[in-house]
C-alpha cells in the first residue's frame, strides 16, 4: 500500500487543530468551573451556647406542659 504525503500531512494538521481546540475548550471552562470560596462563619462558643441554653429552655416548657 502506498503512502500519499500529503494524506498525512492532511491527517496529522486535522488532528493537531483537533486536539488544539480541546485543549482551548478545556481552558475556556476551567475558569468557569471554580467559585469563589464563601466566608466561613468562625467557631464562637456564645453563639453555641446561646442555642443550647434556649433548647434547654423550650425541654423544660415541653416537660411541664406535659405534666
Amino acid at each position: 500500500m502506498e503512502v500519499k504525503s500529503n494524506v498525512v500531512a492532511a491527517i496529522s494538521t486535522a488532528l493537531h487543530l483537533y486536539i488544539e481546540s480541546e485543549q482551548q475548550q478545556a481552558a475556556s471552562v476551567l475558569p468557569l468551573q471554580r467559585a469563589p470560596e464563601l466566608p466561613r462563619q468562625v467557631y464562637s462558643a456564645w453563639a453555641l451556647s446561646g442555642r443550647q441554653a434556649a433548647m434547654e429552655m423550650r425541654r423544660l416548657w415541653q416537660m411541664r406542659l406535659a405534666r
